[in-house]
C-alpha cells in the first residue's frame, strides 16, 4: 500500500498548518488540505493525522487546518487553495457526543482540544466544515470521512432531534464520503484526481447519483454485472420504523462480507455505496505505524491537549473487533476482521517511545500504559475459514456471540508473549493492558490469563460485562453473566494467591433498548451482593449506525419482537439511578437548587 507512485516526499516533523510552515518545507502549494475538529496531536490515534502522513508518504503535499473558526471561511485560506481536494473530518469523536451527555447536558471538557476547553468545534462538525470548504474553495473536490460521517452514510436516527435524517452527503454537499478506515480510499482518491480520473466506484466510498428507471446512473461499468443491495428508500424509512432495523442488519452483513454494492433512494436521487475497502494486511499496518509520528501536540498550542497525555505511552497493536456488540459502531467503522501489526513493528514502536523521553526518565524506566486495540486480546485473531478461502462467506453477526465461532482463532499465549517482548525492551519499566480484555477469549487459555493477572495488571483490569440479565445481554450480543463471573472468580483467586490487591473494573450500561426498570433493579441487587459501587458506567446513547440505535428507534429487538424502550429523559435517569444508588444518596445530602420554570414542547438546543 505504501509504494509511492511518484517521488516520495520527506516526512516533515509536523504537517504544515500555516503558510510559513508550508514554505519552510520548500512547498509552493498543497495537494491536499485536511480539516479536523480535533486539535493537532501528531499521533497515529488521530485518524486525520495518520491519513495526512500516509498521503505525504505517497508523494502528496498535505497540510492540516485544525479546529478552524467555523463562521469564517477565511480560516481555511492560510495555505491557499489545494491542488487536488479538501478532506473533512469531525475528529476522533462524534461532535454531538463530544458536546452532550446521554442526558443532553452540556459537557465541560473536550479531551481533544488544548486545555480541554469546550466550544472550539461546532455541532455536526462534518456538515459545518464541508459548507465552509464550499465557501472558501468553490468547485474544489470535497471528501468527508471519519466516525461522524461514516456512521451517517444512509438515512439515520438522530437522538438530538429525535428524528430521521437523510444521508449526510445531502447535507454536507460533498463529492464523496469515505466510510470505514480510509487508508486505501484516501490514496486512491488522491491518485485519481492527480491523473484526472473519475472518483466513482472507489472501494470504501459513497456518492450521490441521479436516478433513471429507479436505478443509479453514475456507477462504474463493472457494477452492472453485480446485483446491488437495494436499501429501503428514504420515504420508507420515514413511514416504517422497522425499516431502519432491517437496513442496519443488511449493512452489517454487507460490510462484513465486503462484496457488491448498495444504494438508497432519496427523492429523485440516491446515495450509492461501493464495496468496503479490504482490511489492511500486517505489512500495511506495519508500514503505516512506522511513519515518523512525534506523538506531540503542535508547538503552536500554549496549552497541552489532554488526549495527548492519555495516549502518550500507548501502543496500538491492531484494529477491528470480532465481537459485533449491537451498541458499538466499531463493527461498522473498523470492521470485524482484525488487522494486526507484527510483533517486530510493535517492539520498534516501544523502542522509539522510550527514546522520545528524556534520559532521566529512561533511566527510571518508561511505563507503557497500553498495548492493545478495541479489545486487547484479539491481537492476531482471525477466521480460519476465510484464511483458507478468502471468497468464503459468513452469515454470523458476531464471531463471539452467542458463542465463540469454531473458525475464530485468537492465541492468548501469543499475545502474552508479545507483551513480554515489549516489557523486555531496554528502558521499559512495566507494561499494562488498559484497553481491556474479552473474558470469554481469555478463559480459553487459563495459563495466559494467569500471566495477564500476574504481569500486566496494574491494580485494575477492565472488563465490560455491561449487564447481569440474560435478555439484556442477548440484545447487546454479550456473553452470559456466567462468563464474567467465571473470569472474576479466576481473577480473584489468582490475585489472592499472589497476595496482591487487584480489582476488576466493570463497564456497565443503563437504559439499553429492551431493558426494563425491573432488570435494572436486578443488576443493582447483583452489584449490592458484591458490595460494588461501580464507577465506569454509562447510560445508553443512541448514536447513528448501530443496531442498538435502530432498536431504540423502532422499539423492536433484532428478531422484530416488540420491546420496552426507556425513551424520555426521566425514564433514562430513573434507570441510571438504579445503577448508581450511591449517587442518589450523595445528591440527597446536597442542598437542592431552586426550581426552574418548566416549558412545554420537545427538548431543543441551539446549533444542534
Amino acid at each position: 500500500m505504501l509504494d509511492s507512485h511518484r517521488l516520495q516526499l520527506t516526512q516533515p516533523r509536523f504537517l504544515p498548518m500555516t503558510r510559513a510552515e508550508l514554505e519552510a518545507l520548500g512547498w509552493e502549494e498543497l495537494d491536499v488540505l485536511l480539516i479536523s475538529g480535533d486539535a493537532y496531536v501528531d499521533h497515529p490515534s488521530f485518524g486525520i493525522v495518520l491519513l495526512g502522513r500516509l498521503l505525504i508518504a505517497h508523494g502528496f503535499r498535505t497540510g492540516l487546518i485544525c479546529q478552524p473558526d467555523w463562521q469564517d471561511a477565511s480560516a481555511l485560506l492560510p495555505m491557499g487553495r489545494p491542488r487536488l481536494f479538501a478532506g473533512v473530518g469531525a475528529g476522533c469523536v462524534d461532535s454531538l457526543v463530544a458536546h452532550y451527555t446521554a442526558f443532553r447536558k452540556k459537557r465541560s471538557h473536550d479531551a481533544y482540544t488544548p486545555g480541554g476547553r469546550m466550544g472550539l468545534r461546532p455541532n455536526r462538525a462534518t456538515i459545518v466544515y464541508a459548507n465552509l470548504v464550499r465557501r472558501a474553495f468553490p468547485r474544489l473536490p470535497l471528501v468527508i470521512g471519519g466516525i461522524e460521517a461514516s456512521t451517517r452514510w444512509i438515512t439515520h436516527y438522530d437522538f438530538w432531534q429525535n428524528a430521521l435524517r437523510k444521508p449526510i452527503l445531502f447535507d454536507a454537499k460533498a463529492d464523496l464520503l469515505v466510510y470505514g478506515m480510509g487508508e486505501h480510499a484516501i490514496v486512491a482518491i488522491a491518485r485519481a484526481l492527480a491523473e484526472h480520473q473519475s472518483l466513482v466506484g472507489i472501494p470504501g466510498t459513497a456518492w450521490i447519483s441521479r436516478l433513471e428507471d429507479g436505478k443509479p446512473v453514475d456507477i462504474p461499468e463493472h457494477f452492472h454485472s453485480q446485483a446491488p443491495l437495494v436499501l429501503p428508500d428514504h420515504a420508507t424509512f420515514l413511514a416504517d420504523a422497522k425499516a431502519l432495523l432491517e437496513a442496519t442488519l443488511a449493512l452489517e452483513r454487507y460490510v462484513h462480507q465486503g462484496v457488491g454494492w448498495a444504494f438508497e433512494r432519496v427523492d429523485n436521487r440516491c446515495v450509492v455505496l461501493a464495496k468496503p475497502s479490504p482490511p489492511l494486511t500486517s505489512a500495511e499496518m506495519d508500514a503505516l505505524y512506522d511513519l515518523p509520528f512525534t506523538r506531540l501536540a503542535h508547538p503552536s498550542y500554549a496549552e497541552d491537549v489532554p488526549a495527548r497525555e492519555m495516549l502518550e505511552t500507548s501502543i496500538t497493536s491492531h484494529r477491528g473487533c470480532a465481537g459485533g456488540c449491537s451498541f458499538c459502531s466499531l463493527a461498522m467503522h473498523q470492521g470485524r476482521a482484525i488487522s494486526s501489526r507484527s510483533e517486530a513493528s510493535i517492539v520498534r514502536e516501544a523502542n522509539a517511545l522510550v527514546q522520545m523521553h528524556p534520559k532521566s526518565r529512561r533511566q527510571k524506566g518508561v511505563a507503557i500504559s497500553d498495548v492493545g486495540g478495541p479489545t486487547a486480546n484479539m491481537w492476531m485473531a482471525g477466521c480460519r475459514k476465510r484464511e483458507q478461502n478468502p471468497e468464503s462467506s459468513c452469515l454470523r453477526a458476531s464471531c463471539c456471540y452467542p458463542s465463540i465461532c469454531p473458525h475464530f482463532h485468537s492465541s492468548q499465549k501469543r499475545h502474552v508473549e508479545l507483551l513480554r517482548r515489549v516489557a523486555n525492551v531496554p528502558g521499559v519499566r512495566k507494561v499494562r493492558v488498559a484497553s481491556g480484555v474479552r473474558a470469554d477469549l481469555a478463559l480459553r487459555e487459563p495459563e495466559a490469563l494467569d500471566a495477564y493477572i500476574r504481569e500486566f495488571t496494574g491494580g485494575q483490569l477492565k472488563l465490560a460485562p455491561e449487564h447481569s440479565e440474560a435478555a439484556v445481554l442477548a440484545a447487546m450480543r454479550k456473553p452470559p453473566l456466567a462468563v464474567f463471573e467465571a473470569f472474576l472468580a479466576h481473577f480473584q483467586g489468582e490475585s489472592q494467591r499472589l497476595k496482591r490487591e487487584q480489582y476488576i473494573v466493570p463497564y456497565l450500561m443503563s437504559a439499553f433498548p429492551g431493558c426494563t426498570d425491573a432488570q435494572m433493579l436486578q443488576l443493582s441487587q447483583w452489584l449490592a451482593k458484591r458490595h460494588w459501587s461501580p464507577q465506569q458506567t454509562q447510560c445508553f446513547l443512541p448514536t447513528p449506525g448501530t443496531l442498538a440505535t435502530a432498536m431504540f428507534y423502532a422499539g423492536v429487538n433484532e428478531k422484530g419482537e416488540k420491546i420496552f424502550v426507556a425513551r424520555s429523559d426521566s425514564e433514562r435517569l430513573r434507570q441510571h439511578a438504579l445503577l448508581l444508588p450511591h449517587s442518589q444518596e450523595d445528591r440527597a445530602k446536597k442542598p437542592k437548587p431552586p426550581k426552574r420554570k418548566r416549558t412545554n414542547g420537545p427538548w431543543k438546543s441551539k446549533n444542534v
